[in-house]
């Protein structure tokens, strides 16, 4: 059962059901307690209540009561309910904030600064969110930012992870009893105009190059393929941006693109997918960009590093960004920004992105994607 915030007695709230939402719960992670994610978190609950109906929070019920002062200072603050299981969450009135403690509470974290304790808790709450999800008991897994350098300082197991794909990967794995390399994922970045791909995440740009094999460029057309299939009801347009600069030109600035980039297309040509490339980097992205109702010549482009497809979707509006996982056998999604320690705590940060990653979230678990 829930237990409302401020002693208010159950008998005075009218608990309602969700018929129309999904059936199970929506898991929210808490992210850093010292960056803007409890921020943004609240936020979001405040200004799309019907779009959070049916979410909770997996986090730290202090950190978000202070977080719900600091967005609504002169305000009667929104009401926190604790919660014992994620069903508890289906029940909760409209006007609380449900939120599932993990662990024991803890002494709240200073704003801005990074700490083992902030990562330790960040890192719980992934850990417990992913559980519930690939036990099957809540519908999806949205996770507000959490710091890697705060990872780091958590220590082991969570300081093994560069940050939320791999630690969701080695946990999917782990529960699917099969290694990491058997458990394949890719990061998705998408807006309203632009997808991306990427063949790699968080390793150094030289290590990024190395990345590129025949291998690992078939496997992320694969898994976006068969991810984008099941969005878009239809086999998916994919563009793939080159490694060099003019994709090569004809091997004049390197070869990836003729004797790697270029095979991994034709293979993947060969088991039915739509792919075109490689492409010179700094167009191709121009070209799958939608504006309106005007559809780009793409519908997703994959970039062959970290920066090479984060800068077209960054550019375009953090604050409509949206990361997801592809390859998961859970829905996944995030807003496509950091902590902010800058501005954390001043009740400033834009929920806009974490709102629009609860809304894809939702959109995959209806079209029953992963």
């Amino acid at each position: 059962m829930w237990q409302p915030n401020g002693g208010l007695s159950t008998n005075l709230l009218k608990l309602t059901t969700l018929p129309d939402m999904l059936n199970k719960p929506i898991a929210i992670t808490l992210g850093d307690p010292a960056g803007i994610g409890p921020e943004i978190i609240a936020k979001a609950f405040m200004g799309a209540p019907e779009l959070t109906r049916g979410c909770f929070v997996v986090g730290d019920l202090a950190t978000l009561r202070r977080a719900i002062h600091w967005v609504s200072p002169d305000q009667i603050p929104m009401m926190v309910a604790q919660i014992e299981s994620p069903q508890d969450a289906l029940g909760v009135p409209p006007g609380c904030l449900p939120v599932l403690q993990v662990g024991s509470p803890i002494a709240l974290v200073q704003m801005g600064a990074l700490s083992a304790q902030a990562g330790k808790l960040a890192a719980e709450s992934v850990v417990l969110a992913a559980g519930m999800a690939l036990r099957g008991e809540i519908a999806a897994v949205v996770t507000a930012p959490l710091n890697k350098a705060a990872l780091s300082l958590a220590g082991e197991p969570h300081s093994n992870f560069p940050g939320h794909t791999e630690m969701l990967q080695a946990l999917a794995a782990k529960h699917a009893g099969v290694n990491v390399a058997q458990m394949p994922v890719r990061m998705m970045l998408a807006n309203d105009e632009l997808r991306v791909v990427l063949v790699s995440i968080h390793v150094s740009l030289r290590d990024s190059i190395t990345a590129v094999t025949f291998e690992r460029v078939l496997e992320t057309l694969r898994i976006t393929h068969v991810a984008l299939t099941k969005v878009l009801g239809r086999p998916p347009r994919i563009g793939v941006a080159g490694l060099n600069p003019h994709a090569g030109e004809g091997g004049l600035f390197g070869r990836e693109e003729i004797d790697i980039i270029l095979p991994a297309i034709e293979a993947a040509r060969q088991l039915g997918m739509l792919v075109q490339g490689p492409f010179a980097p700094d167009t191709v992205f121009m070209r799958a960009r939608s504006k309106g109702h005007a559809l780009g010549e793409f519908d997703v482009v994959v970039a062959m590093y970290h920066d090479q497809g984060l800068i077209p979707v960054k550019y375009l509006g953090v604050e409509k960004g949206v990361n997801v996982t592809l390859g998961l056998p859970l829905v996944r999604t995030s807003p496509d920004h950091g902590t902010a320690f800058d501005i954390a705590g001043t009740g400033l940060a834009d929920a806009s992105s974490l709102v629009e990653a609860i809304r894809m979230a939702r959109q995959m678990c209806e079209q029953n994607i992963s």
